[in-house]
């Protein structure tokens, strides 16, 4: 097939996945280039230099191979490390097919804010063998159409809900910590304890969520646990522990489909214990979010966290929070309690995006609701079920 058949195919196919500037509902009829002196104008000249780059079959194949023997999960790739790196071969290699000097392509690059470059589809990384048959899409939210490019540097829209069947590598934000992990690092496995017996403490054992909350361009989702109580003296509530998927040792929790079942340690005793004696009127609140930047930190506008709370709040006045109690059977068990301080500490200057809010675990009794392998339930925006859990004490 000649090389203008194969773009013409790629065309059409791209625009029967729904991935031209005439996409369905849930994507706007247009969306107009990014302002060149702002970072989502960077990513879309990054990733308008990949897909061109990506017409050249060496860079391809070079480029397919480097995805595959990536140890990150999903074959992921920190763009200005990978660009940088071997004494800057990607660099001259987009550089020379793009007809650019190599120190503006690396120039731009450092400019941008860190991203990363892998195939977010499980069908898409299967699919690709290294040809011409795809698209190079980037977005710096999850609620925003895609922006894609051809290697013939064709502009698109994509559906942000669904995938097209063109495979795509996205050029997103990084939300991998690449300094974690060795060139050997299996990200697959999970972590031993260092051989010793788990701490006694809060464990979660299953989780089910209605929905990933993470767009198919941004590939799993990075679902995280957060044992919210009160920050010193003030009003206001702070993360005191995470179970995530970059999280060390018993709190190490990746959940990359709707239903997790394992053992992943929220919070000690010995953390439970130190709380109770500063906080001895205060308990806590288990709080999940799907998280889009910094791991184990929640990032978003306090005014959406406090929308949320106040709707579980006023859905189940006093028992929104959660506190470790001894049973009638002496053993002990993780109970419904009040949790009275409903604000985030957060500074909107070290805000850089919107970290999605699954919600606020409520014990099952209290939410009137029973589901198989759960005892509490979370609650998000407007008191919606967004999925249940189940916590035990050990």
């Amino acid at each position: 097939m000649s090389r203008i058949t194969r773009f013409m195919a790629l065309a059409a196919a791209a625009a029967l996945a729904g991935c031209s500037d005439h996409t369905g509902p849930d994507a706007p009829p247009h969306i107009a280039e990014a302002s060149r002196d702002t970072p989502a104008g960077a990513r879309e000249r990054l990733a308008r230099r990949i897909a061109v780059a990506l017409a050249d079959e060496s860079f391809r194949t070079q480029l397919k191979q480097d995805l595959d023997r990536s140890p990150v999960r999903e074959g992921k790739l920190h763009l200005q490390r990978y660009l940088s790196s071997f004494s800057a071969r990607a660099t001259d290699a987009v550089a020379r097919v793009t007809g650019e000097a190599s120190s503006v392509v690396a120039l731009e690059a450092r400019r941008a804010p860190a991203l990363e470059l892998y195939l977010p589809v499980p069908a898409h990384r299967s699919a690709w063998t290294g040809d011409d048959r795809i698209l190079v899409a980037t977005t710096g939210d999850e609620r925003q159409p895609p922006i894609a490019f051809s290697p013939k540097g064709e502009r698109f829209v994509l559906s942000p809900t669904s995938p097209p069947d063109v495979p795509v590598l996205a050029l997103v934000p990084v939300e991998t910590d690449f300094d974690r992990f060795g060139p050997e690092a299996d990200l697959q496995g999970e972590p031993s304890g260092g051989g010793s017996t788990p701490p006694p403490g809060l464990y979660l054992t299953s989780s089910h969520l209605v929905e990933t909350f993470e767009s198919w361009v941004k590939g799993a989702p990075e679902i995280e646990f957060h044992m919210l109580g009160q920050a010193g003296s003030t009003d206001s509530l702070t993360s005191l522990s995470c179970a995530g998927g970059t999280a060390s040792g018993y709190y190490r929790f990746d959940q990359n489909t709707l239903d997790w079942t394992g053992s992943a340690l929220l919070i000690n005793q010995t953390q439970l214990n130190n709380y109770k004696s500063t906080h001895p009127n205060q308990n806590f609140r288990v709080f999940v979010v799907e998280d889009d930047d910094t791991s184990c930190q929640i990032k978003t506008d306090p005014s959406r966290f406090s929308n949320l709370v106040r709707a579980v709040e006023a859905a189940y006045p006093m028992f929104t929070g959660g506190r470790d109690s001894t049973g009638s059977s002496l053993q002990k068990i993780w109970k419904r309690a009040n949790a009275l301080q409903r604000l985030l500490k957060a500074l909107a200057s070290v805000i850089k995006t919107n970290d999605e809010l699954v919600g606020n675990a409520v014990e099952s009794s209290v939410a009137g609701e029973s589901y198989p392998n759960a005892n509490w339930v979370i609650k998000g925006d407007n008191n919606r079920t967004n999925g249940w859990i189940n916590l035990v004490m050990k």
